[in-house]
């Protein structure tokens, strides 16, 4: 009996990011995480999605948020988001790069499954950094053996016209986007919960 109570046990999906996950200037419910966790429902997938994504949070931030969030929620899956705002205020690579290999670490550790959701930055940054920026997500996901969405704004920040995607800060997606953003990370992060 206690077998089968423990098989319907729902997953946890825990999601740390930033302003993108955040619902950052959007009405509550209509950012990807509530999308996504409406799409479960609407599967009949007993996950539960719990978003702990802080607007303007860095790698750095979130690296010491997670032992909490972990110990509280307990996921079988992290979802994390973050690192634009390292890029936005310049913070050495190596330094997002430590902090990233630490929290897919911590996660592991409690065998969460993790997903890594990459992010590129612009031009004007110069395309050396632009790469390094780009390579450091999936450098940690092949060390650490995690799944990866190469681009998490792919299809929105990355097509003709994409300021039409975005508030009028430039830096953040407009409702209509964040269906599209689900759809970039729904094929990765449902081989995690299948």
């Amino acid at each position: 009996m206690a077998l089968a109570a423990e098989a319907k046990t729902p997953g946890v999906i825990l999601v740390v990011g930033d302003s993108l996950s955040a619902e950052y200037g959007l009405k509550r419910g209509s950012g990807w995480v509530a999308l996504l966790a409406q799409r479960l429902s609407e599967q009949k997938k007993p996950v539960a999605v719990v978003n702990a994504s802080i607007s303007g949070d860095t790698t750095s931030g979130g690296r010491s948020r997670l032992g909490a969030l972990l110990a509280q929620h307990k996921p079988t899956v992290v979802v994390i988001e973050l690192g634009g705002n390292d890029a936005l205020r310049g913070l050495p690579l190596q330094t997002s790069q430590d902090n990233l290999q630490s929290m897919v670490q911590a996660c592991l550790a409690i065998d969460a499954k993790v997903l890594l959701l990459g992010m590129q930055v612009p031009p004007n940054y110069g395309s050396d950094y632009s790469a390094q920026f780009a390579a450091m997500y999936a450098s940690v996901a092949k060390t650490k053996g995690v799944a990866l969405v190469p681009f998490f704004l792919k299809g929105v920040a990355d097509v003709p016209d994409s300021e039409k995607m975005f508030q009028n800060d430039r830096i953040h997606p407009l409702e209509a986007a964040h269906p599209l953003l689900l759809n970039n990370v729904w094929p990765a992060l449902s081989k995690l919960i299948a």
